[in-house]
């Protein structure tokens, strides 16, 4: 039986060859440290093969939109960006005809922090990277309820400003209002999110009973370009864009 070496950037496998065909042997790994060392000594080929690219790359990704306070992050069960994100997208109501009371922006959308100082359109493609479109929908009070205890489940998502949840260390949803109010289970609330969590994904199952949904699928709709609109805003405004952690969610024992 022969023995063939396959190696990959990070892996050696074995390979055993018979008539048959192929097997696997066995498989071994390394880890492979990416970070700054390479930059002290670049390759000058492969930095003029890149050189073309960088260009077309920069002049799309450099152009700034805006100026943040300060770094910010998403977290759980409550974070800076993931309020920010939550709050922009019931500010961007108004360009809708919409009036939402809240908004959900999902954990799992956010892939990167926010830099303090000059954001670019680079940054925000970063922090929104996905094809997602931002959507209205009305959702009955007895849903908004499943749908806070589902993200009590998961110990947060980003909430907008006006609302308050108190959950426990074990996932229990102890209490929730809206801009200081219970929720009544029979009143109707208009929210706002992202389309992708509209089929009840990430775990939130409640925006599967979202009704008179309004969710234009043009590419100015998509999350990123909403993100950016509200940074130009601030910045016609003359001011940084400013976001904090303030009890939106709360854990007790």
């Amino acid at each position: 039986m022969k023995k063939i070496l396959i190696t990959f950037a990070a892996a050696t496998i074995m390979v055993s060859a018979c008539h048959t065909g192929y097997q696997v042997a066995s498989v071994e790994r390394q880890r492979i440290l990416v970070d700054a060392r390479y930059d002290v000594h670049p390759d000058k080929k492969a930095v003029g093969f890149l050189a073309p690219y960088k260009q077309t790359v920069d002049s799309v990704m450099g152009p700034v939109v805006g100026r943040s306070s300060h770094y910010m992050t998403a977290q759980r069960p409550e974070g800076d960006l993931s309020n920010l994100l939550a709050d922009i997208l019931v500010w961007a109501g108004e360009s809708y005809g919409e009036q939402p009371v809240f908004a959900v922006y999902n954990m799992g959308g956010v892939r990167a922090a926010l830099p303090k100082g000059e954001v670019t359109y680079g940054d925000v493609l970063d922090v929104a990277p996905f094809e997602n479109k931002i959507a209205f929908a009305t959702l009955s009070g007895a849903d908004v309820l499943q749908l806070f205890r589902e993200i009590a489940r998961v110990g947060g998502e980003g909430l907008s400003h006006s609302v308050r949840l108190v959950i426990s260390r074990k996932g229990e949803l102890l209490d929730a209002t809206i801009n200081g109010e219970p929720i009544d289970p029979a009143k109707d609330y208009r929210i706002t999110t992202i389309d992708y969590l509209l089929g009840g994904t990430d775990n939130m199952t409640a925006f599967k009973k979202c009704r008179n949904i309004n969710s234009p699928q043009n590419a100015e709709n998509n999350s990123r370009f909403v993100i950016m609109n509200y940074f130009r805003e601030q910045t016609r405004l003359g001011r940084e864009v400013d976001a904090k952690i303030e009890g939106r969610v709360t854990v007790k024992d």
